[in-house]
Protein backbone atom coordinates (compact mmCIF):
# COMPACT_ATOMS: atom_id res chain seq x y z
CA UNK A 1 0.00 0.00 0.00
CA UNK A 2 1.03 3.88 -0.48
CA UNK A 3 0.42 6.59 1.50
CA UNK A 4 -2.26 7.48 -0.68
CA UNK A 5 -4.51 5.18 -0.58
CA UNK A 6 -5.91 3.60 2.68
CA UNK A 7 -7.76 0.23 3.40
CA UNK A 8 -9.67 -0.63 6.52
CA UNK A 9 -12.19 -3.46 7.23
CA UNK A 10 -15.15 -2.15 9.20
CA UNK A 11 -17.90 -5.24 9.90
CA UNK A 12 -16.72 -7.14 7.01
CA UNK A 13 -16.53 -4.17 4.19
CA UNK A 14 -13.38 -3.24 3.23
CA UNK A 15 -12.88 0.37 2.43
CA UNK A 16 -10.47 1.55 -0.05
CA UNK A 17 -9.66 5.19 -0.17
CA UNK A 18 -7.66 7.54 -2.46
CA UNK A 19 -6.06 9.95 0.03
CA UNK A 20 -5.05 12.64 -2.27
CA UNK A 21 -7.41 15.83 -1.58
CA UNK A 22 -5.02 18.64 -2.44
CA UNK A 23 -4.82 17.17 -5.56
CA UNK A 24 -8.62 16.16 -5.87
CA UNK A 25 -7.34 12.62 -5.86
CA UNK A 26 -6.18 12.55 -9.22
CA UNK A 27 -4.30 8.92 -10.09
CA UNK A 28 -0.51 9.28 -10.27
CA UNK A 29 1.42 6.63 -9.81
CA UNK A 30 1.33 5.88 -6.18
CA UNK A 31 -2.57 6.24 -6.12
CA UNK A 32 -2.52 3.94 -8.94
CA UNK A 33 0.19 1.36 -7.33
CA UNK A 34 -2.04 1.64 -3.88
CA UNK A 35 -5.33 0.60 -5.46
CA UNK A 36 -3.84 -2.24 -7.31
CA UNK A 37 -2.33 -3.43 -3.76
CA UNK A 38 -5.89 -2.86 -2.12
CA UNK A 39 -7.47 -4.91 -4.65
CA UNK A 40 -4.98 -7.23 -4.30
CA UNK A 41 -5.00 -7.56 -0.13
CA UNK A 42 -9.05 -7.55 -0.62
CA UNK A 43 -9.13 -10.48 -2.49
CA UNK A 44 -6.82 -12.67 -0.21
CA UNK A 45 -8.78 -10.74 2.93
CA UNK A 46 -11.29 -13.28 4.30
CA UNK A 47 -12.80 -11.02 6.41
CA UNK A 48 -14.20 -8.66 4.17
CA UNK A 49 -16.91 -9.35 1.95
CA UNK A 50 -17.84 -6.40 0.06
CA UNK A 51 -15.39 -3.56 -1.10
CA UNK A 52 -16.40 0.07 -1.39
CA UNK A 53 -14.12 2.05 -2.97
CA UNK A 54 -14.04 6.20 -1.95
CA UNK A 55 -11.98 8.99 -2.67
CA UNK A 56 -11.36 11.25 0.56
CA UNK A 57 -12.74 14.48 1.72
CA UNK A 58 -16.50 16.05 -0.28
CA UNK A 59 -15.00 17.64 -3.61
CA UNK A 60 -13.65 14.42 -5.62
CA UNK A 61 -14.05 11.08 -6.02
CA UNK A 62 -11.06 10.95 -8.18
CA UNK A 63 -10.88 13.71 -10.73
CA UNK A 64 -9.18 11.30 -12.82
CA UNK A 65 -5.64 11.22 -14.36
CA UNK A 66 -2.75 13.27 -13.47
CA UNK A 67 -2.53 15.28 -16.09
CA UNK A 68 1.09 16.88 -15.05
CA UNK A 69 2.38 13.58 -14.12
CA UNK A 70 0.95 12.43 -17.82
CA UNK A 71 2.54 15.66 -19.48
CA UNK A 72 5.86 15.46 -17.64
CA UNK A 73 5.67 11.39 -19.51
CA UNK A 74 4.19 12.07 -22.27
CA UNK A 75 2.02 9.73 -22.45
CA UNK A 76 -0.05 8.38 -25.31
CA UNK A 77 -1.92 4.94 -25.18
CA UNK A 78 -2.19 4.23 -21.12
CA UNK A 79 -1.16 0.35 -20.80
CA UNK A 80 -3.95 -1.86 -19.91
CA UNK A 81 -2.85 -2.40 -16.43
CA UNK A 82 -2.63 1.59 -16.06
CA UNK A 83 -5.42 1.46 -13.48
CA UNK A 84 -7.26 -1.34 -11.95
CA UNK A 85 -10.52 -2.24 -14.24
CA UNK A 86 -11.95 -5.03 -12.52
CA UNK A 87 -12.79 -8.03 -14.90
CA UNK A 88 -10.21 -6.86 -17.03
CA UNK A 89 -6.76 -6.16 -15.53
CA UNK A 90 -8.16 -7.95 -12.14
CA UNK A 91 -10.16 -9.99 -11.12
CA UNK A 92 -13.06 -8.93 -8.25
CA UNK A 93 -15.00 -12.12 -7.47
CA UNK A 94 -16.37 -10.73 -4.20
CA UNK A 95 -19.39 -7.44 -4.65
CA UNK A 96 -17.68 -3.73 -5.08
CA UNK A 97 -19.64 -0.32 -4.00
CA UNK A 98 -18.24 3.00 -5.43
CA UNK A 99 -19.08 5.48 -2.90
CA UNK A 100 -18.77 8.54 -5.04
CA UNK A 101 -18.14 11.84 -2.63
CA UNK A 102 -17.89 14.17 -5.47
CA UNK A 103 -16.30 14.93 -8.95
CA UNK A 104 -15.90 11.51 -11.00
CA UNK A 105 -14.39 12.71 -13.83
CA UNK A 106 -12.58 10.84 -16.62
CA UNK A 107 -10.30 7.70 -14.60
CA UNK A 108 -12.65 8.59 -11.57
CA UNK A 109 -15.83 7.73 -14.17
CA UNK A 110 -13.83 4.69 -14.97
CA UNK A 111 -13.45 3.23 -11.42
CA UNK A 112 -16.88 3.90 -10.50
CA UNK A 113 -18.05 2.14 -13.90
CA UNK A 114 -15.91 -0.47 -12.90
CA UNK A 115 -17.40 -1.08 -9.72
CA UNK A 116 -20.63 -3.86 -9.40
CA UNK A 117 -22.70 -0.72 -7.85
CA UNK A 118 -22.71 3.34 -6.87
CA UNK A 119 -23.99 5.21 -4.24
CA UNK A 120 -23.07 8.77 -4.73
CA UNK A 121 -23.37 11.82 -2.88
CA UNK A 122 -26.18 14.32 -3.68
CA UNK A 123 -23.78 16.72 -4.12
CA UNK A 124 -21.68 14.53 -6.67
CA UNK A 125 -21.13 14.96 -10.43
CA UNK A 126 -19.85 12.07 -13.28
CA UNK A 127 -18.35 13.09 -16.66
CA UNK A 128 -16.17 11.48 -19.28
CA UNK A 129 -14.20 14.35 -20.09
CA UNK A 130 -11.67 13.09 -22.42
CA UNK A 131 -13.22 14.64 -25.35
CA UNK A 132 -12.28 18.30 -23.83
CA UNK A 133 -8.51 17.31 -23.81
CA UNK A 134 -8.28 15.26 -27.11
CA UNK A 135 -7.95 11.98 -24.96
CA UNK A 136 -9.99 8.78 -25.55
CA UNK A 137 -11.82 6.55 -23.32
CA UNK A 138 -11.94 2.64 -25.07
CA UNK A 139 -13.00 1.78 -21.20
CA UNK A 140 -16.20 3.20 -21.42
CA UNK A 141 -17.20 0.34 -24.10
CA UNK A 142 -19.27 -1.30 -21.62
CA UNK A 143 -21.24 1.67 -20.66
CA UNK A 144 -24.48 1.64 -23.18
CA UNK A 145 -25.03 -2.04 -21.09
CA UNK A 146 -25.39 0.09 -17.83
CA UNK A 147 -27.20 2.71 -19.38
CA UNK A 148 -29.27 3.52 -22.53
CA UNK A 149 -27.34 3.64 -25.80
CA UNK A 150 -27.99 7.44 -26.19
CA UNK A 151 -27.43 8.93 -22.82
CA UNK A 152 -23.77 6.70 -22.90
CA UNK A 153 -23.46 8.68 -26.46
CA UNK A 154 -24.14 11.74 -24.91
CA UNK A 155 -22.10 11.51 -21.62
CA UNK A 156 -18.90 10.55 -24.12
CA UNK A 157 -19.28 12.80 -27.04
CA UNK A 158 -20.31 16.00 -24.89
CA UNK A 159 -17.96 15.51 -21.84
CA UNK A 160 -19.99 17.20 -19.99
CA UNK A 161 -20.88 16.67 -16.41
CA UNK A 162 -24.15 14.41 -15.12
CA UNK A 163 -25.48 15.19 -11.31
CA UNK A 164 -26.28 12.86 -9.02
CA UNK A 165 -30.19 13.13 -9.75
CA UNK A 166 -29.16 12.30 -13.51
CA UNK A 167 -27.27 9.99 -12.91
CA UNK A 168 -29.83 7.81 -10.74
CA UNK A 169 -32.37 8.46 -13.16
CA UNK A 170 -30.13 6.62 -16.06
CA UNK A 171 -29.88 3.97 -13.61
CA UNK A 172 -26.15 4.70 -13.33
CA UNK A 173 -26.55 4.80 -9.41
CA UNK A 174 -27.89 3.34 -7.29
CA UNK A 175 -28.77 5.39 -4.35
CA UNK A 176 -27.97 8.92 -3.28
CA UNK A 177 -27.24 10.21 -0.19
CA UNK A 178 -26.73 13.24 1.92
CA UNK A 179 -22.88 14.24 1.88
CA UNK A 180 -22.62 13.78 5.72
CA UNK A 181 -24.47 10.38 5.23
CA UNK A 182 -22.63 8.70 2.34
CA UNK A 183 -20.57 6.73 4.40
CA UNK A 184 -22.99 5.38 6.63
CA UNK A 185 -25.95 4.66 4.20
CA UNK A 186 -22.68 2.96 2.01
CA UNK A 187 -21.62 0.72 4.97
CA UNK A 188 -25.37 -0.38 5.50
CA UNK A 189 -25.79 -1.14 1.84
CA UNK A 190 -22.49 -3.45 1.62
CA UNK A 191 -23.47 -4.97 5.41
CA UNK A 192 -27.02 -5.95 3.83
CA UNK A 193 -24.72 -7.80 0.84
CA UNK A 194 -22.01 -9.26 3.15
CA UNK A 195 -24.71 -10.80 5.59
CA UNK A 196 -25.56 -12.89 2.87
CA UNK A 197 -24.62 -15.98 1.18
CA UNK A 198 -21.28 -15.61 0.02
CA UNK A 199 -21.30 -18.61 -2.60
CA UNK A 200 -24.92 -17.28 -3.92
CA UNK A 201 -23.49 -13.77 -3.66
CA UNK A 202 -20.76 -14.89 -6.09
CA UNK A 203 -22.73 -16.69 -8.69
CA UNK A 204 -25.44 -14.00 -8.41
CA UNK A 205 -22.40 -11.10 -9.35
CA UNK A 206 -21.32 -13.69 -12.26
CA UNK A 207 -25.00 -14.51 -13.34
CA UNK A 208 -25.76 -10.43 -14.02
CA UNK A 209 -23.59 -10.15 -16.91
CA UNK A 210 -23.66 -13.05 -19.01
CA UNK A 211 -26.60 -11.51 -21.18
CA UNK A 212 -23.74 -9.16 -22.41
CA UNK A 213 -21.50 -11.57 -23.11
CA UNK A 214 -23.38 -14.49 -24.52
CA UNK A 215 -26.67 -15.19 -26.31
CA UNK A 216 -29.51 -15.92 -24.35
CA UNK A 217 -29.49 -19.25 -24.39
CA UNK A 218 -25.91 -19.62 -23.81
CA UNK A 219 -26.56 -17.06 -20.92
CA UNK A 220 -29.02 -19.34 -19.45
CA UNK A 221 -26.77 -22.86 -20.45
CA UNK A 222 -24.01 -20.75 -18.47
CA UNK A 223 -26.02 -19.54 -15.40
CA UNK A 224 -26.72 -23.10 -15.10
CA UNK A 225 -23.18 -24.05 -14.58
CA UNK A 226 -22.27 -21.30 -12.28
CA UNK A 227 -24.78 -21.87 -9.74
CA UNK A 228 -25.08 -25.78 -9.32
CA UNK A 229 -21.93 -25.64 -6.98
CA UNK A 230 -24.55 -23.64 -4.72
CA UNK A 231 -27.19 -25.58 -5.01
CA UNK A 232 -24.95 -28.25 -3.79
CA UNK A 233 -22.63 -26.83 -0.95
CA UNK A 234 -23.71 -27.24 2.86
CA UNK A 235 -24.38 -23.49 2.69
CA UNK A 236 -27.85 -24.21 0.55
CA UNK A 237 -28.75 -26.96 3.38
CA UNK A 238 -27.91 -24.32 6.42
CA UNK A 239 -30.29 -21.59 4.47
CA UNK A 240 -32.86 -23.89 4.91
CA UNK A 241 -32.45 -25.18 8.23
CA UNK A 242 -32.28 -21.64 9.28
CA UNK A 243 -35.04 -20.54 7.92
CA UNK A 244 -36.90 -23.74 9.61
CA UNK A 245 -35.36 -23.29 12.96
CA UNK A 246 -36.13 -19.40 12.86
CA UNK A 247 -32.26 -18.23 13.56
CA UNK A 248 -29.43 -16.29 11.75
CA UNK A 249 -28.04 -18.58 9.35
CA UNK A 250 -24.16 -19.45 9.73
CA UNK A 251 -22.43 -19.33 6.39
CA UNK A 252 -18.93 -21.36 5.78
CA UNK A 253 -18.47 -20.50 2.07
CA UNK A 254 -18.70 -24.34 1.18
Amino acid sequence: MTNEVTYEVDNGVAWLTINRPEARNSLNKAVRDGLFDGVHKFNKDNQAKVLVLTGSGEKAFCAGGDLKEMADNQLTVPPVDFVPQFGRNIQVDKPTIAAVNGAAFGGGFLLAQTCDLCISSATATFSISEVKIGRGSPWAAPLSWMIPPRIAMEIVLTGAPLTAARAYEVGLVNKIAEPGELRSVTQQFAEQIAANAPLSVGAGKKTIRLTAEHSLTDAFDRAEQIWEPVYHSDDAQEGMRAFREKRKPVWKAH
